[in-house]
């Protein structure tokens, strides 16, 4: 049986929970999400998505929309991520995300060890947290969900690194697929692999 989600940390203050998907590929973008729930959410599927179905996660993606009290996700493109590095990147997004909500959160939970101050809104960082507060869990549906998407729609404009099911991850194909067709402008350069390094005799 799996641990039941907290709904809160502080059950007086407006909190967003705050999540990212997408730090290991080699290609496509970060995306990062913010989502406010109403401190009584509860639906069985939820619960950190990389633990959930792709058809659960579909599935939970529109009743999160429509019944948080304010939810925003934002992608960090391949070349941001190489400008400022994948874990930086990963800090943006979940403050654009955070920025772009609708109602101004009094406190934030962060999935993960580590955070920068944004707005003066105080928070907490909180390692695992997609699979112990709610309100996170919500978050990184979103953030995965719409990730997906936007890797489905890459796949088609270039079906051959197997973005359709790899979603950019350093799989045997997508390794053979740079090795023979390069880089597009969606892979992250600043991404060294051992695997792409010429073989040295």
């Amino acid at each position: 049986m799996r641990r039941e989600l907290q709904k809160f940390l502080n059950e007086n203050l407006v909190e967003a929970g705050c999540d990212e998907a997408g730090r290991g590929p080699l290609a496509g973008p970060v995306y990062a999400a913010a989502v406010i729930l109403p401190k009584d959410f509860h639906h069985p599927l939820l619960n950190d998505s990389k633990k959930m179905t792709s058809s659960a996660r579909e599935k939970l993606r529109p009743i999160i929309e429509a019944e948080a009290i304010a939810w925003a996700v934002e992608e960090v493109s391949a070349q941001e991520i190489d400008q400022m590095n994948i874990l930086n990147a990963s800090l943006e997004g979940m403050r654009r995300a955070v920025a772009r909500l609708s109602v101004r959160p009094e406190f934030l939970l962060i999935d993960g060890n580590r955070f920068k101050p944004f707005d003066g809104i105080p928070f907490e960082c909180i390692v695992g947290g997609d699979g112990k507060f709610s309100a996170i869990a919500a978050a990184s549906v979103l953030a995965k969900t719409w990730r997906d998407e936007k890797m489905l729609s890459l796949a088609r404009e270039y079906p051959q690194y197997g973005w359709d099911h790899n979603m950019g991850y350093p799989t045997p194909e997508h390794i053979e697929a740079i090795r023979r067709f390069g880089y597009t402008p969606y892979h992250r350069k600043s991404f060294h692999l051992k695997a792409l390094e010429p073989v040295l005799f």
